[in-house]
């Protein structure tokens, strides 16, 4: 299990290593088109000090990692995810960024009955990897253990896929990008039954006292950039993995030729491509 906004449990027929370059390359669309939306919620983070040592749960490729050791300059933050290349995408981007030597890379499945030693964090990071766990308020527990007294969790989680499309298009099937978002919602609720949690209840329950909550609402406009056609490219496949079951052969039809980039009607060519999504923030202490 990759932690990621776009983690579907429907690729038994794709080999690893392709789902993991695929995934791969969504995530870091994902944090190039969301950069300052991610940005916004780390700087919304309640912390009295500075933090020097940061955990990042469920890490992919790295967007949170990169964020938090911009917020916190004097961080290291060790990074977490059960992807081998994800990781190594990781440690490449943060070389990139000159923090290579801040950062700390462990492959580990947050599943397992034990964790590695991740030392006493004052900050752990979890963006959208808790309703990926077979059991959060168990992982929940092992962090609050796993805290500095004092110490603070960042729950972060998405509404959703996000949308690209406007609500009439494609003009031979208005409206197909709602549909595939209902199959797809049915294909979570039996695969994926914690999305859409009560996080701050979860929270609650594991001991911490939640002290912020907040929700950014993300909303790109047309035209699209390159890397928004991309991300809208990378995602409506991966909508499609989740969805395609369900769908009436005309809707499979016109999605397929919104995925078909040598297509006039590719996305890749649409001019009124946006970004529509929220993500919400939970700050919680552990006291």
């Amino acid at each position: 299990m990759s932690h990621s906004p776009h983690h579907s449990h429907g690729h038994e027929h794709a080999p690893a290593h392709e789902h993991d370059r695929d995934q791969a390359e969504i995530l870091d669309l994902d944090a190039e088109v969301l950069a300052g939306h991610l940005a916004s919620l780390a700087d919304r983070l309640p912390v009295t000090t500075a933090p020097r040592r940061i955990v990042d749960l469920g890490a992919g490729t790295g967007a949170g990692t990169l964020a938090l050791l911009r917020r916190f300059p004097g961080a290291e933050v060790t990074a977490v995810d059960v992807s081998a290349p994800h990781l190594h995408r990781l440690r490449e981007k943060a070389a990139e960024a000159g923090a290579a030597g801040r950062v700390r890379v462990v492959r580990a499945d947050l599943d397992a009955d034990r964790w590695p030693e991740f030392g006493t964090p004052e900050l752990v990071w979890a963006s959208a990897s808790l309703h990926h766990m077979a059991d959060p308020a168990a992982a929940l527990r092992r962090v609050h253990g796993l805290l500095a007294p004092g110490g603070l969790l960042a729950v972060v989680e998405l509404a959703g896929f996000p949308r690209f499309l406007p609500a009439d298009a494609p003009s031979e099937a208005p409206g197909l990008e709602e549909r595939c978002h209902a199959a797809l919602d049915r294909h979570h609720a039996e695969h994926v039954p914690h999305r859409g949690d009560d996080w701050g209840a979860a929270l609650t329950a594991a001991g911490f006292t939640v002290e912020a909550e907040h929700t950014v609402t993300v909303d790109i406009g047309p035209p699209p950039t390159d890397a928004v056609a991309r991300y809208a490219l990378g995602s409506l496949r991966r909508l499609r993995e989740g969805a395609a079951s369900a769908l009436t052969p005309t809707d499979l039809a016109a999605l397929d030729r919104l995925l078909d980039t040598g297509s006039p009607q590719s996305i890749l060519r649409r001019t009124d491509l946006g970004v529509r999504t929220e993500r919400t923030l939970w700050a919680a202490r552990r006291p």
